[in-house]
């Protein structure tokens, strides 16, 4: 059983992660462009946005292009996931968190065996870089404060909820949703969705995507078949409904779960985003 998340030392509460990928991230020169967070306008009734793309005709390029992997581009979308990195953006990254809507503008999903030991508890000095790419940090770096995991995780790393919600320090007077935007919480969305999993493997310093229709592995868990995901990328969000308008979808997974994201880089898990997962929501908002 292997886990998706990298091994990194941070002080005396963070475990090495198994020994999936646990190579040093390699940094490749170059300049690459920042992500904006500002959010075009849309035209019309919403259907549509200034550049004329429906939700019909992303699909339909989505389709072209079902079960590859390939390098993301610098997308607001793509610019909501980050990398998780122990104290700050100079060392490994070894898991990967997105923005989710939330009230306080401040949280953040990923894979609870990223964040939370079950044996020694919350991970220490981790840091959230949202659009991080061959060593730039573009939209900053966030500091995680509270942690929230389901006690079932706690107890006994309940693969069923494999799932986190952190608050993230505000910079510079910003919360990183005020900055960024956020994707939505989906729950009991079903299992066969087409979604967009988008992350950062731990041996390369840019994240990868690929879109592909989830299945049912077993009433708790989904389950996706994209090539190359290897260690770091668990945490990876799951995004379905993407809203032209906004650039932004809805989050019905991160890569976690059943054999902690998966023992072959070509399938992953996720816990299912159901009642446990809005409850594990609710508290870490309330």
């Amino acid at each position: 059983m292997t886990m998706r998340g990298r091994g990194a030392a941070a002080g005396a509460l963070l475990l090495a992660l198994a020994a999936t990928g646990c190579t040093t991230a390699t940094r490749s020169g170059g300049v690459v462009p920042t992500v904006t967070s500002a959010f075009p306008s849309a035209s019309g009734a919403g259907s549509t946005d200034t550049h004329g793309w429906t939700k019909q005709r992303f699909k339909g390029a989505i389709g072209k292009h079902t079960g590859v992997t390939r390098t993301a581009k610098p997308t607001v979308l793509n610019g909501l996931v980050g990398a998780v990195f122990t104290r700050n953006a100079d060392g490994d990254h070894f898991c990967t968190a997105s923005v989710v809507d939330s009230a306080g503008l401040n949280l953040i999903v990923t894979a609870a065996h990223c964040v939370w030991d079950p044996k020694l508890g919350q991970r220490s000095d981790l840091v959230f870089v949202p659009g991080y790419r061959n060593g730039d940090t573009p939209s900053g770096v966030w500091p995680l404060l509270a942690v929230t995991v389901d006690d079932g995780w706690k107890d006994h790393a309940d693969p069923d909820v494999d799932v986190a919600f952190a608050v993230v320090q505000a910079q510079n007077g910003r919360q990183v949703q005020e900055v960024l935007g956020a994707n939505k919480l989906g729950v009991n969305r079903g299992y066969r969705l087409p979604v967009r999993v988008t992350g950062y493997p731990g041996s390369s310093d840019v994240p990868i995507t690929c879109a592909n229709t989830t299945t049912e592995q077993s009433p708790t868990q989904l389950r996706i078949d994209c090539p190359d995901y290897t260690g770091g990328t668990s945490g990876s969000p799951w995004v379905t409904d993407f809203d032209p308008a906004s650039r932004t979808g809805a989050v019905v997974g991160v890569i976690g779960g059943y054999q902690e994201g998966g023992d072959s880089p070509d399938t992953s898990y996720s816990s299912y985003f159901g009642d446990r997962v809005q409850a594990l929501y609710d508290r870490a908002t309330g």
